[in-house]
Formats: C-alpha cells, structure tokens, sequence
C-alpha cells in the first residue's frame, strides 16, 4: 500500500492502493487477459521488471490478485476484487478519450499498439491457416519500425524480428495514424485514401484486413462538440 491519505473517505482508501505509479496500468493488463509476467511486461515495455514484481507483489497482499502456480508456471489472475476494476478502468479511459487533448509523439509506441491489436483479432474473419501481418512504422527509428503479427486459429503473437514465415499482407503506415484508426480518431477508408496507412498484398486481403481486427473498446466513445 501507498502513503496513507489519513481520510476515512472510500475513494481515498482506494488510492492509497491504487494511485501508485503503474499500479492501475499493471491492473488494466491484467483484466484484458495478460497472466504471466513477460505477458505484463509487453503491454508495459517501458516498466522495470523489478517495479513490476513489486506492484505485483502489492496487489496479491491487497486481495486484488491471486498468484496461482503450477510447478514453473507463474500466473497473476485478478480476484472478485480486481474484476470488479475493471468497470473503473473502462470508465477512466472513456473520459480520457473525451476530455484528454491530443497525444505526444512521446505517447505513441509501436510495441504497445500491436500488442493492444493481437488482443483484437476477429478470428472469424482471418482466413483459415497461418496469417502473417508485417507492420512498418515510417517514423519510426529502424531498430523499432518493423513488426510482425502472427495469427492462427484461436491465437496471436507480436514478433520484433521476422518470424521466417511468408508474409499475407504488408502495412506501411505513420504510426500516428494507425494509433488514430485504432482509437476511432480516423477511419480505415480515411486513412488508406489519404496515403497514411497503405496495404499491400493480394486485393482480396487488402480489402478483407480491417474486418480482422476488432478496435480498441475505446474507439465507440462518443468525443464532445468541443473536441470533434
């Protein structure tokens, strides 16, 4: 637990767990799926390891997480207490989408935006077999600006080097623009007509790859008049 706030009110006790820097991101990628460590430490890339085993570690003593383990295996699975968060997270990010201006350059990471897309596949929609995606981000240094997603039947994978298989269809894009199309900032018909995001491959599958990808629960979020 955090600093005490002194305050017999619900919302401070809640904080002085959950105000903590991180905490609330370790939470958020908790109740969107990710279990094992290394899973936590893709969807927080710019987290230490050691502050991650630490707020792990205060979240299992709050209750709001259980450690499950099976011999090597290692799982972080929220508790009624930390399914019960995510109704709070949902609605922070809803006001952050509404009320927050527009993002820094510094916010954009590629890593974290494939991570967030494997989470959203529409494995109805992709054909049957293995489906290889590659990403490449213009404006972004060499060292990050290639990514690959993987798909097969019921899971997907985000790959930093070339995984070695043959690749079904080719995205180039700003990586600005795709964060855009993935919050609901900008259409796919927009951003392809405009040059920002451009698919190459057989036509079928240019045409068929929006519909593979289900967007960000954040993308429905109505924007106020101000912000429109």
């Amino acid at each position: 637990m955090g600093a005490s706030y002194h305050q017999f009110c619900p919302v401070a006790k809640a904080m002085e767990l959950l105000d903590e820097r991180w905490t609330l991101l370790v939470v958020r990628e908790l109740v969107s799926g990710s279990e094992r460590f290394n899973e936590l430490r893709r969807g927080l890339p710019r987290m230490s390891p050691t502050l991650l085993s630490r707020r792990l570690h205060q979240l299992v003593r709050a209750g709001v997480v259980e450690r499950q383990v099976d011999g090597t295996d290692v799982r972080y699975v929220p508790t009624r207490a930390g399914r019960e968060l995510r109704p709070v997270l949902e609605a922070l990010g809803a006001w952050g989408v509404r009320w927050i201006g527009e993002l820094g350059d510094a916010d954009l990471d590629p890593q974290l935006l494939l991570w967030d897309m494997h989470r959203h596949v529409d494995h109805r929609a992709v054909p049957e077999g293995r489906t290889v995606v590659h990403f490449r981000f213009r404006d972004v240094p060499a060292g990050r600006r290639d990514w690959w997603l993987v798909i097969r039947t019921g899971e997907a994978d985000v790959c930093d080097v070339d995984p070695g298989h043959g690749v079904t269809v080719a995205v180039l894009a700003d990586l600005r623009a795709l964060v855009q199309v993935w919050l609901g900032e900008l259409s796919w018909p927009e951003a392809l007509r405009g040059g920002a995001v451009e698919v190459a491959g057989p036509e079928a599958l240019r045409r068929a790859l929006p519909r593979w990808f289900t967007l960000s629960e954040f993308a429905a979020v109505p924007r106020p008049a101000a912000r429109a």
